[in-house]
C-alpha cells in the first residue's frame, strides 16, 4: 500500500503557512486538548492567522484529522514495501520492519501519537483503524512465517507475539522524546535485543 498524492498536499497555500505547518500545529493541538475540544478558531489562533486562510488548505478539521493519521500509516505501510521487508528469511524481515516502525516514531512522534489515540468515533478513525489492523496482519503473517521456517518458537500464538512487539514499539510514544540523546538506530537496538532473544526459537 503506497501513499498516492493527495490533492490538499498540492494546494497552494498562503506565504508563510504551508499544509505541512498546519498539520503540526493541529495534531500538537488534537494531542495537547483531544481532537473534539479543538476548534477551528483555536488553530487559527494559534496559527495566527484567520479561518478562512486555513480552509485555503482544507475542508475542515475532519481533513485535517485524516490527513495526519495517514501520514502516520503511510509511513508505517512504506516500512512493509522495502526490499528488506519482502525477501529474505522471516525473522530478518519481522525485525526490518521493527526498525522501521522504531524509525517511523522518532521521526513522527505526534503523528504516531495521535493514532494510537484514535479509537473509531468517526468514520475517518474508523478507516485509520482498518488500516492499523490490516498492519497488524502483515506483522502477524511474518510472525508466523518465521515460525514456520523455524526460526519463532512455536509456543507462542503469532498474533499475541505480534501484539506483544508492537506493544513495546508504541510504549515510545510514553516516554521517548527527541531531545533525549537516543537515535532511532539506538532505540532499535534496544528494543530488538529484548524482545527478539525470546521470540527467537532455542536451538
Amino acid at each position: 500500500m503506497t501513499a498516492t498524492a493527495d490533492p490538499a498536499r498540492t494546494r497552494r497555500g498562503r506565504p508563510g503557512h504551508s499544509l505541512d505547518s498546519l498539520l503540526d500545529i493541529a495534531v500538537a493541538a488534537f494531542n495537547e486538548r483531544g481532537y473534539d475540544a479543538t476548534s477551528m478558531e483555536e488553530l487559527a489562533t494559534r496559527l495566527r492567522v484567520t479561518k478562512s486562510a486555513i480552509y485555503h488548505h482544507v475542508t475542515g478539521k475532519v481533513e485535517l484529522l485524516r490527513l495526519a493519521l495517514d501520514r502516520a500509516l503511510d509511513a508505517l505501510f512504506a516500512v512493509t514495501e522495502e526490499p528488506e521487508a519482502t525477501t529474505g528469511p522471516a525473522i530478518d524481515r519481522l525485525e526490518h520492519v521493527v526498525r522501521g516502525s522504531v524509525r517511523v516514531l522518532t521521526e513522527q512522534l505526534p503523528f504516531v501519537t495521535l493514532l494510537l489515540r484514535v479509537r473509531g468515533n468517526s468514520p475517518v478513525e474508523q478507516a485509520a483503524l482498518a488500516r492499523r489492523r490490516e498492519f497488524d496482519r502483515i506483522v502477524t503473517d511474518l510472525v508466523r512465517a518465521a515460525e514456520e521456517e523455524g526460526d519463532v518458537r512455536p509456543d507462542v500464538d503469532p498474533a499475541v507475539t505480534s501484539r506483544l512487539l508492537f506493544g513495546t514499539v508504541n510504549s515510545l510514544t510514553e516516554w521517548y522524546r527527541p531531545d533525549g540523546g537516543l537515535s532511532a538506530d539506538d532505540l532499535a537496538d534496544a528494543l530488538v535485543a529484548t524482545t527478539f532473544e525470546g521470540l527467537r526459537a532455542r536451538p
